[in-house]
């Protein structure tokens, strides 16, 4: 199973448990757009409508979302039933065809990358965002904690899986060094925007092992491992208080359609 095939799994448990995206960024996105609420928006890999919900909170429903996870997009097309500007389509992204129809903007959040490969998507994205039309595509990063809590659930994925201890995850800068480069990459885009938000959540025991659960990586963990890994997670957590807090990070990529 790849990656991008877990979620589909666990499509209830990614709705409740997973991180909403702060309300500024989706300021950020319309300004930075000039985006009318007549405007089309393109969401690349909607999820269970996460993303969506920050634009339809703020006036914007005109939205077309591409997702491939049939239990996701049910969860969203459910979501948003009362909204019939919102249309969930079940759909690999590659694959989709828009029958002609151009959009305003373009967004994904933390779903981009499993777009492969990359160079196709955003040149898939250029050909169908008319002419002036913008991107916004941002992902959740992981910020590695080093306090004594943190130091103790890091040994439980060195007991388990560690393939996923976070010690040398890559940082926020290098993330966007990254990302940066593919967006401007073959000139398709231009005038390249970066903003980070930054803020802490706090987690009970139960609640941070059911939002691991949701996590592409954890997923391909064989079952009892993992069973037992997210076992000793809840039980560290306990002897630590009961709860962590957790760094949470988004970086926001802004970018315009080049002429080409």
């Amino acid at each position: 199973m790849e990656r991008k095939e877990t979620f589909n799994e666990v499509a209830r448990e990614y709705d409740k448990y997973r991180p909403s995206y702060p309300k500024p960024l989706f300021i950020d996105i319309v300004n930075y757009a000039s985006l009318r609420t007549s405007d089309r928006i393109l969401e690349i890999g909607c999820g269970t409508g996460q993303a969506t919900s920050g634009f339809v909170e703020l006036g914007y429903e005109r939205i077309t979302c591409v997702e491939r996870g049939n239990e996701l997009a049910n969860l969203a097309r459910a979501k948003f039933k009362d909204k019939p500007g919102v249309t969930v389509i079940d759909s690999e992204f590659e694959a989709w065809r828009s029958d002609g129809a151009s959009f305003d903007l373009a967004v994904s959040g933390t779903a981009f990358h499993f777009i492969q490969p990359q160079s196709f998507g955003y040149r898939k994205v250029f050909d169908l965002l008319r002419a002036g039309g913008a991107t916004a595509f941002f992902w959740t990063v992981h910020v590695p904690a080093f306090n004594d809590v943190w130091n103790a659930i890091r040994e439980c994925y060195n007991r388990h899986a560690p393939q996923l201890d976070d010690s040398n995850a890559p940082s926020v800068e290098a993330v966007i060094g990254e990302r940066a480069d593919l967006t401007l990459k073959d000139g398709l885009f231009h005038k390249l925007e970066v903003k980070t938000y930054r803020w802490d959540d706090t987690y009970t025991a139960s609640d941070y092992v059911s939002l691991l659960n949701t996590n592409s990586r954890h997923r391909l963990v064989p079952e009892k491992r993992r069973s037992r890994l997210f076992e000793e997670i809840g039980e560290t957590i306990e002897k630590h208080g009961g709860s962590v807090v957790k760094p949470q990070a988004i970086v926001l990529f802004l970018a315009n359609k080049n002429r080409y």
